[in-house]
């Protein structure tokens, strides 16, 4: 992730982002340097215009605040499952003690 980090920031400085200069930076963050990874992303981002790629990556907040209802319904109902769960559980035991007291 550091090497994608590594790009963005020489992109956002205005510099070319080559083999060397993500070299340089990663080096001056005292990051693990590996030549093949700098070379791979050096080729994947050739002829990637990063300020498009940025501004569709970017999510809108609006597209955002509709999708928060939703998951706070499924968290609620993973949670009613559980405590079910968990009551069916003390059920079993209850009668199981019951049982164990015929033969006890």
């Amino acid at each position: 992730m550091e090497y994608v980090y590594c790009a963005m920031l020489l992109h956002k400085a205005g510099q070319k982002v080559d083999e060397a200069n993500v070299k340089k930076v990663l080096e001056a963050a005292n990051a693990k340097v590996d030549e093949a990874r700098i070379k791979a992303l050096v080729a994947a981002l050739e002829g990637v215009n990063i300020d498009e790629a940025i501004e569709k990556a970017a999510v809108p907040a609006a597209a955002v605040a509709p999708a928060a209802p939703a998951g706070a319904e499924g968290a609620k109902k993973e949670v009613d499952e559980k405590k079910k769960a968990v009551e069916e559980k003390k059920s079993e035991e209850q009668a199981a003690a019951g049982l164990g007291s015929l033969f006890g």
